[in-house]
């Protein structure tokens, strides 16, 4: 039964991803892809989270968070961008990594 629960979870990650993406979608009109950096960053933060409060469930972890985060579309984007403007997407690669490291950490803190 654990399977549905993680289903479960990713629909609703997957759906707020979306939703987030639409409202962004909204007052972003630039090449820097704000969507997807979102919503990597507040899975990592929640990450940091859940792991500090010993909370791994993979209903949360691998359902919820699996579908709000996105590293095969962070990839993608950056190679996109990286074909008309290499410095930008060099700059969301480290950007992106740099902080969601750091907010795996703030997340953490914030809890432990």
């Amino acid at each position: 039964m654990e399977w549905v629960m993680i289903a479960v979870g990713g629909g609703a990650g997957a759906w707020l991803r979306y939703m987030i993406a639409l409202v962004v979608s909204k007052w972003d009109h630039s090449p820097f892809p704000f969507a997807t950096f979102i919503v990597n960053l507040a899975g990592s933060f929640l990450m940091g989270m859940a792991y500090a409060a010993g909370d791994f469930g993979p209903a949360f972890s691998t359902g919820f968070l699996g579908a709000l985060t996105t590293f095969s579309t962070f990839m993608y984007e950056a190679v996109t961008i990286a074909a008309e403007k290499l410095w930008l997407s060099v700059f969301y690669i480290l950007i992106s990594l740099i902080s969601g490291l750091s907010m795996v950490v703030f997340g953490y803190l914030m809890i432990g």
